[in-house]
């Protein structure tokens, strides 16, 4: 299940947020999305809103999907967010619950990408 639930994460990523086709986010997303980002309503419509008025913004925006990992019904991505090709955009890790073959809750944390790091490593 680990790995179907995964393929729908990376999938509901590429298509919804980084093609824009907010029109399938129902094949991705419970109607009633739990949403613990501080900053949206709960709902897949409020999450669809988001998406396309930031891709209205931000038309070149992208998640770069460095690394997943998963447990049980959860799904973890960290990816890169840029805004624009060549800006350093955030480092961002998304947390996901699968439940019933659909995206049910999500959790993010994000970092502004620095210009350097002390220990010369990249945070992606």
């Amino acid at each position: 299940m680990t790995s179907q639930n995964t393929a729908l994460v990376t999938d509901f990523m590429n298509t919804v947020w980084n093609q824009g086709a907010t029109d399938l986010a129902d094949k991705y997303v419970a109607e009633d999305l739990i949403q613990h980002n501080p900053n949206l309503p709960d709902g897949r419509t409020a999450l669809t809103t988001l998406i396309a008025t930031l891709r209205g913004r931000l038309p070149q925006m992208h998640f770069a999907i460095e690394r997943t990992a998963a447990d049980g019904d959860l799904v973890f991505v960290h990816s890169l967010f840029t805004p624009a090709p060549g800006q350093n955009g955030q480092a961002v890790v998304d947390i996901y619950r699968i439940q019933d073959g659909l995206i049910a809750e999500h959790w993010d944390v994000h970092q502004d990408i620095p210009a350097t790091t002390v220990s010369g490593h990249p945070v992606v």
